[in-house]
């Protein structure tokens, strides 16, 4: 995608002040975050794409990891009723097949990406799309936060409780260090962070093993209890009261099902064939997180566990099952070490998919469109730094409480989920004249959609006020100030429109010149910034010859092509850019012929448009030594505060740069 780079409706890179060229502070950048991508690599997209194995590790851990936290929650809620756990095993295992299910057959139907946000957009429209969008922000917040924060409580588990106080402090560090790892890249992170993913494997895998082998002898005996709490239970709460229990229980462990649609979402950092690999990588998740997360909560009961403060119930279980084992202290503290570490790693599931809806709603206008833009490292750094800031706010807001996190965390997934699986319901309805399968594949979105509306409502009723509105109106508060950003660019665009129609029909009713010849560099030449083919080029090449009439012999033209996340999708994207430049310098070059002068184009791609503009103009310079450089710049005519956050100065920054090289640039100004 071309970005707007010399007006004010810009995507490009950040004003970096008066220096240019390399300095120390960007050789400490690259020494941190490593060297900028080169674009013309043809491999590049090939070798930053993942595999299903590191896709599962990138994606598929935060929803393995909601296995430290999710379990435990639904086994708290029963109380003494622990007896249900069974059922509630079974109940897991079914959920996250079914929704995993429903995902395979979303990840088919969206072969570049099938968010909650894209999928809501092309299947109901834009309003739902903003509040599924909308809430997947949040949520991918709070996978951060609340990854992070159950990463501290099984640290802390291994140390005395009067160490508490040091939980915030570490959870703060852990965000950091996964700040720096994502703005190196998201493969990089993922490599980090494997030997982690796998350790957990293998010793949660031994936990859940070891710990049905050793109550084996007690099983026919544990069975009888259930029995008779199953009996005792009917008593004392009617079946009505038991069912209610159950649901509330299952609704409030709903945080073990998170996770399952960031891989869908994530599908554009897969390797080609996509498609293959995300069904790939939903399988290894669903398979992993269905055993994990089942074989815990049965253990919680077979253990007869109790919950204690300053220890998860994954460390007490631990603590029982090893105390008499040789080497049984090792083994415990490489089991929560390794369950702290692969929770940070979920937390990475939020810094890879929360900054590409933040850009996919960037690119359709709902927030500031500098979202969509690509760092040099290829990584979408704005949406990065913005979530982090955010992830440590929430995490500050609730003292790291992770009961309270995944209540505000389960709401919005589920939530998303609903809308997801409403939007394949709706989908496969309208299909049903074409397609005679359609009831066999509706039927998974059916239940699927059951299932989370009741998570969603059961959660919401009960936990409003207990963390529960905090999402919601975050929520809520995020689709209004979309729905505002939306409005302003949709008026601008109005606003250009109106400005600039009159040229366009003017220049398309223009009768061709006499030919202009060849251009001459020694003659002085109007070096014109320009961006896509439109008005606001017109308009600057016009004034340019208006304000130094019978001057330039010469005309060239300067574009930069920036590719942002919505053209970083596969290894034929940069030619696609390339072919979209020069189409669009084509037309500014036949223009000029209609004008009768001598024109030629310059162009470079690349993710910042500055970087790259001032190293075109510099040698333009030095081509043409008599070129006088133009950009224009759309001036709001009424300026207010937030419009430097929804619009970069590129011009005012190109200015800066040219003028400290000793060139002139003259910026034209068009008033909306």
């Amino acid at each position: 995608m071309i970005s707007n780079q010399f007006g004010v409706q810009g995507q490009s890179g950040q004003d970096r002040g008066f220096q240019s060229g390399p300095d120390f502070c960007s050789k400490v950048k690259h020494l941190i975050i490593g060297p900028p991508r080169d674009l013309k690599d043809r491999s590049l997209f090939h070798r930053l794409s993942l595999i299903p194995f590191l896709a599962w590790v990138g994606l598929g851990a935060d929803g393995l990891s909601s296995s430290c936290y999710g379990p435990e929650e639904a086994f708290r809620t029963l109380g003494q009723h622990t007896y249900l756990a069974i059922g509630l095993a079974l109940a897991m295992t079914l959920t996250v097949v079914i929704i995993a299910i429903a995902y395979s057959r979303v990840i088919e139907h969206f072969p570049t990406g099938g968010g909650g946000y894209v999928v809501a957009y092309k299947l109901l429209g834009k309003q739902p799309a903003v509040v599924s969008g909308c809430a997947l922000l949040v949520d991918y917040i709070l996978t951060i936060t609340i990854s992070v924060a159950a990463a501290g409580d099984a640290l802390l588990s291994l140390v005395p409780i009067h160490w508490q106080h040091f939980k915030l402090p570490l959870e703060f560090a852990m965000i950091g260090i996964l700040l720096l790892l994502n703005l190196r890249g998201a493969k990089e992170s993922i490599l980090t962070l494997t030997p982690i993913f796998l350790v957990f494997i293998l010793t949660h895998l031994a936990l859940i093993a070891a710990g049905v082998l050793v109550k084996t002898p007690a099983l026919i005996p544990t069975l009888d209890n259930v029995r008779v709490g199953f009996s005792s239970g009917i008593t004392s709460l009617g079946a009505f009261g038991m069912l209610l229990l159950f649901t509330h229980a299952y609704s409030l462990g709903g945080g073990t099902y998170t996770g399952i649609e960031a891989v869908s979402n994530g599908l554009p950092i897969m390797r080609e064939p996509q498609v293959a690999t995300g069904k790939r990588t939903m399988f290894y998740m669903a398979a992993s997180l269905s055993f994990t997360a089942s074989g815990l909560l049965l253990c919680y009961m077979l253990w007869n566990l109790a919950p204690m403060e300053g220890r998860t119930m994954n460390a007490l279980l631990t603590e029982r099952l090893v105390l008499n084992f040789p080497l049984g202290k090792l083994f415990l503290i490489l089991t929560l070490v390794s369950e702290g570490a692969l929770l940070v790693v979920a937390a990475q599931a939020g810094f890879v998919d929360g900054p590409r809806v933040l850009a996919n709603m960037a690119l359709d206008s709902w927030v500031p469109r500098r979202f969509s833009a690509l760092s040099e490292r290829l990584t979408m750094q704005n949406g990065i730094m913005i979530l982090a800031a955010a992830a440590l706010a929430a995490l500050l807001y609730t003292g790291g409480d992770v009961r309270q996190i995944v209540v505000m965390y389960s709401i919005n997934v589920f939530l998303t989920f609903s809308i997801t699986e409403f939007s394949m319901c709706r989908f496969w309805l309208s299909e049903r004249k074409k397609r005679s399968d359609w009831m066999k594949k509706i039927s998974i979105h059916i239940i699927g959609l059951g299932m989370c509306l009741t998570i969603l409502l059961v959660t919401v009723s009960e936990k409003f006020r207990v963390g529960g509105w905090i999402t919601l109106a975050a929520t809520g508060i995020l689709v209004i100030l979309c729905f505002l950003i939306h409005r302003h660019y949709q008026n601008l665009s109005r606003r250009l429109d109106r400005l600039f129609k009159e040229l366009e029909t003017a220049e398309m009713k223009s009768e061709p010149a006499q030919a202009p010849g060849a251009v001459n560099p020694e003659l002085p030449a109007a070096a014109i910034l320009v961006a896509n083919y439109s008005g606001l080029g017109i308009h600057t090449i016009l004034n340019a010859f208006r304000m130094i009439p019978d001057h330039f012999r010469n005309l060239v033209f300067i574009s930069v092509g920036v590719i942002d996340s919505g053209g970083f999708k596969g290894g034929n994207s940069l030619e696609a850019l390339r072919v979209q430049t020069e189409d669009n310098l084509k037309k500014y070059v036949a223009l000029a012929g209609r004008l009768g002068v001598p024109a030629t184009f310059r162009y470079a791609l690349g993710t910042d448009a500055l970087d790259e503009a001032e190293k075109l103009c510099l040698q333009v310079g030095k081509d043409f030594p008599h070129a006088t450089f133009f950009a224009g710049k759309i001036v709001l005519s009424r300026n207010k505060w937030y419009e430097r956050i929804l619009h970069n100065d590129t011009a005012i920054a190109i200015q800066k740069r040219l003028q400290l090289s000793g060139k002139s640039i003259v910026i034209i100004p068009a008033v909306v």
